[in-house]
């Protein structure tokens, strides 16, 4: 449907809300928060608190922008999958218009935001590298009608929120948020795996491309499974060249046991709990993760 409902103000929020699926924001902006924090704490750059604000907008303008833009292009197939059919845009709760309209505006105000976040030497690389930003998280949009690696491009461009906070303040890279940042691709490539099982014969059926569909589903699991293992081993690594405290490594416990816990619930003849271990699960991994993280870092 290309019309949208007349709402109020607030249900038409709530609404865009939905279609960028603001709560699984949990995803990325706590290792954005670990980047910010350890530019910081351990790496000694001056606290900024108009730079935390700025590199939180940034997060959400980008993600908001992805988000829209995905939802925008995929408006044909969600209408023909009955998993995805009610969402705002087949449903006529958002036309698509709207959606394109929202995706340009916070791509335009992810980058503008960006201009304003420059280094002690005036340096305005966050802006430069923006753009490159900008491409990674809506190309990731295009990549399931031309290869199964889908996946790993949408964790390219979520791992990009530690490496690019802590950039944002120091103006330089450094090996401990690289390492944050490969935790981030591998773990979210896993549990995008896990997600797409819902959609393996529907994306076969039309040609789509994705991990299940070209593997099936035992051998889409057992990838997501070694692409978890990975994440731990980057989240070990960061605590050993890091040489960081008792906290750090009872989030990073935690955080690797949830890789358990969600290759426990969701098994190849058994897909009944996808959403609790994609949603929960991963939410509870990244944000205590971040506590004990960010808390370790302080003190």
């Amino acid at each position: 449907m290309s019309g949208e409902v007349s709402i109020s103000p607030i249900k038409k929020f709530q609404n865009y809300l939905s279609l960028i699926k603001f709560s699984h924001t949990v995803f990325a902006m706590p290792f954005a928060l670990i980047g910010f924090t350890l530019a910081v704490a351990y790496f000694h750059s001056p606290f900024k608190a108009d730079l935390l604000v700025k590199m939180v907008l940034c997060m959400v303008f980008a993600r908001s922008a992805a988000m829209a833009f995905n939802r925008y292009l995929d408006r044909h197939y969600d209408a023909q999958n009955p998993r995805t059919a009610q969402r705002e845009i087949p449903a006529g709760v958002i036309s698509s218009s709207n959606a394109l309209i929202f995706t340009i505006i916070n791509s335009l105000l992810f980058v503008a935001t960006t201009w304003f976040i420059t280094n002690d030497q005036g340096s305005h690389v966050c802006f430069y590298l923006s753009f490159v930003a900008l491409f990674v998280i809506l190309f990731y949009s295009y990549t399931k009608r031309i290869t199964a690696l889908c996946h790993i491009v949408l964790g390219i461009g979520l791992s990009l929120s530690p490496i690019g906070a802590f950039l944002a303040v120091t103006g330089y890279f450094a090996l401990i948020p690289v390492l944050f940042s490969l935790a981030v691709v591998t773990w979210v490539s896993g549990f995008d795996i896990i997600y797409a099982l819902q959609d393996e014969e529907f994306d076969r059926s039309l040609k789509l491309h994705s991990i299940p569909a070209a593997l099936g589903t035992k051998k889409a699991l057992a990838l997501s499974s070694v692409l978890h293992v990975f994440s731990a081993i980057f989240i070990i690594s960061a605590g050993v060249v890091g040489h960081f405290n008792l906290l750090y490594w009872v989030g990073a416990a935690f955080y690797s046991s949830m890789l358990i816990y969600q290759h426990m619930l969701v098994k190849p003849n058994d897909l009944s709990k996808v959403n609790m271990a994609f949603a929960n699960t991963n939410g509870f991994a990244s944000v205590l993760f971040a506590v004990f993280t960010i808390i370790s870092l302080l003190i």
